[in-house]
């Protein structure tokens, strides 16, 4: 399969000469006219998806050039890491069509060990994202940061605001755990959170996240695929995007969270969606985008090898006892990282496929609780699904 058919170019970077100064253009391979980009050293491929029909709106402006724009005029890293910019996945003739696109593209990266970061479009295209690991035979973890849950309504009918369905009742399913970071109460109807316990799932209110954002940390910690709904950012801040509100996730937090997905050992794809650059005022959220994005790159050059890619042997072991429990807790935390982990026992049998899911990211407040006789939420919310 040979990646440049998916794929419309770019114009390349204007760089003037008075310039002196490295900018982050100058880390990537681009894909310009006659020039698709070599990607063997490859760490992080970006692209634009031009797709906005499952959001209702078949007149959208579908551009991710002024993100490039902003993006390429930043600072350069502190350290060198090959990038590629493989330009724009337009709209095919059917929506089936630009998801099978996206869904190829991302597998072929994934196995060449390649993190794509998809940019623009509608957020159901976090499906095809999803389809992509299909191939791969293990189950994964998803992290949304929403300001609403993508489920409900009729499964048959296929939307940017119910895409979730899909992913969820798709067959074979490899969906081990779903998240989401920053929902408000007052946008989404009590049976989907009922659904979402009932699920096992983790969902978490804007103000839980809010007083510090520290706390999400442990959850993109654990995902296999990020995927972030831009108009969770607050509208004084990301004004390019139709769902965007009064209230949200304030700028630095959300490239506080891209750093920390950026981080994660066991993040393997990033999507930033709900673009709609007619409707940025001033380039103020193109300009965000950006920011997200090379902080999201930043923490790929700061990763440790923690676990998945590390031994937990390595790790110092805490066992906690409580009280009222059958179960010790066993805790490890990295001497590279000092990040922590919960681990959490299967049943016999089923170690090939939940192996990558026992071991739980967490934080030391965790820890804490459970020093205070108190089991933390996660680890039973965990439990429930490997039994």
């Amino acid at each position: 399969m040979s990646l440049v058919d998916f794929f419309k170019p770019i114009a390349a970077p204007i760089k003037r000469e008075e310039e002196q100064e490295r900018r982050f253009s100058d880390h990537f391979r681009l894909h310009t006219e006659n020039n698709f980009p070599e990607l063997e050293g490859v760490k992080i491929a970006i692209f634009g998806v031009h797709e906005h029909r499952r959001a209702g709106v078949e007149d959208a402006v579908s551009d991710t050039n002024p993100i490039r724009k902003q993006l390429y005029e930043l600072h350069e890293l502190d350290t060198n890491i090959s990038l590629a910019d493989l330009g724009n996945i337009e709209q095919g003739h059917t929506v089936e069509d630009t998801d099978a696109a996206v869904k190829m593209v991302c597998e072929e990266l994934i196995k060449q060990n390649i993190i794509p970061v998809i940019i623009g479009g509608a957020q159901d295209i976090t499906y095809a994202n999803y389809a992509a690991y299909e191939s791969l035979e293990q189950t994964i973890n998803l992290v949304t940061i929403d300001a609403r849950l993508d489920f409900g309504g009729d499964p048959s009918d296929f939307t940017s605001r119910n895409y979730l369905n899909k992913i969820v009742l798709h067959q074979p399913n490899y969906l081990f755990n779903y998240s989401n970071i920053g929902h408000q109460r007052y946008l989404v109807d009590k049976s989907l959170l009922d659904l979402m316990e009932k699920m096992y799932f983790d969902v978490y209110r804007l103000g839980e996240i809010a007083a510090d954002i520290r706390n999400t940390e442990p959850l993109v910690r654990n995902a296999d695929i990020v995927s972030f709904d831009i108009s969770a950012i607050r509208f004084s801040e990301a004004p390019g995007s139709e769902n965007a509100g009064p209230n949200g996730i304030y700028a630095e937090q959300a490239c506080q969270i891209a750093r920390y997905a950026g981080m994660s050992d066991k993040l393997t794809s990033f999507g930033l969606y709900e673009y709609r650059a007619d409707l940025d005022q001033r380039g103020t959220t193109a300009h965000i985008i950006a920011q997200m994005i090379w902080c999201f790159i930043e923490g790929v050059t700061l990763r440790k090898g923690d676990y998945p890619i590390g031994s937990q042997e390595d790790y110092l072991k805490y066992i906690v006892n409580l009280s009222t429990e059958e179960h010790n807790l066993v805790f490890y935390k990295s001497p590279r990282s000092d990040r922590w982990w919960m681990d959490v026992p299967y049943p016999a049998g089923r170690k090939n496929k939940y192996e990558r899911h026992h071991l739980v990211p967490c934080s030391y407040d965790e820890y804490q609780q459970a020093t205070n006789d108190d089991m933390p939420d996660r680890w039973w919310r965990t439990y429930q699904k490997l039994t």
